[in-house]
This record gives structure tokens, sequence and C-alpha cells, in this order.
């Protein structure tokens, strides 16, 4: 999950690891195909032990954006070991590919499992259970294939590099996602006492600016410089004063840095990144020119040259599929506890949200017990991620995960109505797109 910014740790709505909270606090109102779900709750169950195994040992062994070498072969080992045909390095070095057909014809189900750390602070955004719950959800999909006969794939990709490498995108501009009719996986995060949120995400886009000026002695000749220093001083401050007239909802953050600075030179060389984002794509391309006239003010002022980078991956929004996020809500309520649209990663920014832009996909959060202040990307939600009850609310996002996607493979009617949804969604967002 990218740079979080901040949630309301305060909210004593907040599960805290104190709290004496129930194990199940579901309506017990009916759900479709209860049968099919006795089903999923047995197999999941069943792999309890070895997935809080699997867990703890990816996260006792964190490994950053594409170096996760060790992880990969856990994962892979593991699947080849329950039968899965298993296609390890692919497309990515550290990317794998797990698939499982029943029958002939079918649909095919896909399913994510992240696997990166952060640096310095290990699995701070719960990685570790979001690999563990991709296994489960596709081995619970499977076994029903299999116990009822029901043609069928299920493919379980193993993505790397979620924190600001962008590995699903590479993966979705290699080819990674062809064939899927629909795709699945979930995120911890903060969040009242054993719910789920299925809120979006902020789209995001990276803006890097370079000012180029001409260094001179500060104190014997300073009218001779070009100060680049100066130059991002004041876009930094240019900024500042735009964030006034940007709706609360948009964030734009940077970092700046440079080289060879000494206080008796004017600095002739300066860099700042910008991150951009708003809840949709559309407004974050309405933002940036604005960002960016921010930025050349500076360059004029100082007489500064500035050029611009914008190599950096956009990210969209994550676009819940209403169909299936409407699915999901009425299974998870139902077993085990409220369903919110506000908390989850909402003020994140992920790079699952391309791959909702490309078919239909949801990507709820699940609450974990959290300290406050502990939120996503803090040491003190890493100690969380490793926590039995951390576990347990895994495991239950996960079979109401496999229930949605069971029913993506089995019932038709269901399934041309996530992809009406996903049409009609994407009509939508094509038509902010043209208007900016």
């Amino acid at each position: 999950m990218c740079q979080p910014t901040a949630l309301p740790q305060g909210d004593a709505k907040f599960w805290r690891p104190d709290d004496d909270t129930d194990d199940v606090q579901g309506t017990g109102a009916p759900i479709h195909r209860p049968d099919v779900y006795g089903m999923i709750e047995r197999r999941i169950s069943e792999l309890d032990e070895e997935l809080r195994a699997l867990s703890l040992d990816i996260h006792d062994h964190p490994e950053l954006k594409f170096e996760e070498h060790r992880t990969h072969d856990v994962l892979t080992k593991f699947l080849t070991k329950h039968g899965w045909d298993v296609t390890p390095h692919y497309l990515l070095e550290t990317a794998w590919f797990a698939k499982f057909t029943r029958g002939k014809g079918g649909r095919t189900l896909g399913i994510n499992s992240e696997m990166d750390a952060l640096p310095g602070i290990g699995h701070a955004c719960g990685h570790n259970l979001i690999a563990i719950s991709g296994v489960a959800v596709a081995c619970a999909v499977r076994s029903v294939l299999e116990e009822l006969d029901i043609p069928g794939t299920v493919v379980l990709l193993g993505t790397p590099a979620e924190e600001g490498g962008y590995g699903k995108v590479r993966l979705l501009e290699k080819g990674g996602y062809e064939g899927m009719d629909a795709c699945l996986m979930c995120h911890p995060s903060p969040g009242p006492a054993l719910s789920a949120s299925l809120s979006s995400t902020l789209a995001i886009n990276q803006l890097t600016v370079e000012y180029h000026g001409h260094t001179a002695h500060a104190a014997l000749a300073p009218w001779e410089g070009q100060n680049a220093l100066d130059a991002v001083v004041s876009a930094y401050t240019n900024i500042s004063l735009l964030r006034q007239q940007l709706k609360p909802t948009y964030r734009v953050h940077a970092a700046i840095s440079g080289r060879d600075w000494a206080a008796n030179i004017i600095p002739d060389y300066s860099k700042m990144q910008y991150l951009v984002r708003a809840p949709t794509t559309a407004e974050v391309l309405e933002t940036v020119p604005r960002v960016k006239a921010c930025l050349d003010a500076a360059a004029l002022a100082t007489a500064c040259k500035a050029e611009y980078d914008y190599s950096g991956v956009p990210l969209n929004e994550v676009r819940q599929n209403k169909a299936l996020g409407d699915e999901f809500a009425s299974v998870f309520a139902s077993k085990y506890g409220a369903v919110d649209y506000v908390y989850g990663i909402a003020n994140a920014s992920t790079d699952f949200g391309n791959i909702t832009y490309a078919l239909p996909s949801i990507h709820p959060s699940f609450a974990i017990p959290t300290e406050e202040g502990g939120t996503n990307h803090t040491r003190a939600f890493a100690k969380s991620a490793a926590t039995p009850e951390a576990h347990k609310a895994c495991l239950n996002i996960s079979k109401a995960l496999a229930a949605v996607g069971v029913r993506v493979l089995t019932d038709d009617e269901f399934f041309a109505k996530v992809k009406k949804t996903f049409e009609d969604e994407s009509k939508a967002a094509q038509a902010s797109l043209a208007a900016v």
C-alpha cells in the first residue's frame, strides 16, 4: 500500500489489542448457497494451522520490493505441495503463477497474493496476511469445484513490489491478468472490531522536477548565482499556498533533495518529487497542471531552469465492482461483522487500482487490532500483523471472498451482472477522463 495518509486513530470505534471482542458479530441473514459456504469454511479451517505457520514465516523474513526471493520460494513450495500447477518466476523474477482447472470450459477466477515488506519496519502493511489470504481463497474455491464437479479455473498470482514498485501494473502490461474474468484480494487495516471495508483508495500521479542554476560565492558575489535551492523552496511554498484552494480529499506532498550543498555556495542543483492524489484519476489529472504551474513559477522567480520527469507509474483509484462488493458485503455481514465504506485503506493508494480498471475486481480491507497511532506503515502495525486476532480476521474475510469467487464461477446470471456493472463503471470513468 503506497504511502498512506493518516487515519483517525483516535476514533474510539477502532479495534484495539486489549478490547474484549466476541468472535462473531454477524447478522445471521440468509446468504447465497449456504451449503457451498460450509464447504469453504471447512476447507479453510483444515488449512488454519498451515496458513498460520506460513504467515509467520513470511512475517519473520521480510523482503523488499523485487527482492522477495525467499517468500517466492516458500509460497510456490506450499502450493506445489497442495497440488497446484505452479509457474515460478512468472513474467517478473519474484512473481509466480499457480493454476487449477476442473473439467472443460467455465470461467477463470483470479486472486492476488502480495509479498513485499517495507524498508526498516518489516511487514508493516501486513502483506504476510495478504499472501496467505490469497492462498486460502484459492484453496477453498478449488475444493468446491472438486467436491461439486464444477468446471472452472482458479488462478493465484503472486504479485511482488506493491510498495513503490508497481508490480501488478508491470504484470498487467506483460499479460499476467489475461484470461481472468474477475480478480479478488484483500488488505488489513485499522477499523472497527471484526469489520470489513469496501472503501476506495486515492488515485496517484508522480511528478519530479529538477532545478538547474549557477553557482557563486554566497558572500562575495551572490548576484552572479542562480539559486536552485531557492527555486525548490519557492516551489514547496507555492504548493503550500495552492493547498488552500484544493479540495480536502486531495493530497499533494513532496520530498526535497540536492547535491554538494554548502552554506557558502549558491547551489546550482535541487530536486523535488511530488505525489499528487485525489479520489479519482480524472481529479488527479486536473490537479497536476496546477501543481506544475507552481513549479514553473519558482523557476521563473529564481532564473533557474526546470526539467520535469513524468515517468512515475500513475495508479488508478480502486474501483470496487458493485455487484461483487454487494455479494461480499452480504456474506461478510451475515457471518462476521459490519461492512463500511469509510475506513480500510481509503486514503492510501495501491497498484491494484489499475487492475480494477482492467477487469471486474474487489479489494476489501479487513480490520485487525491496532494500537493508537499504529496504522499501516508503522512498526506497531507490523506487530499487529502477526497476532492471532489478525490471523483469524484474515481467514474470516478469505471465507467471504471465496464465497464470492465461487459464485463468479457458478452463477451465470450473477456474473452477467458483474460484467454489466464493470462496463457501466468503465463508461463513467472514461467520460470523466474525457472531460479533463
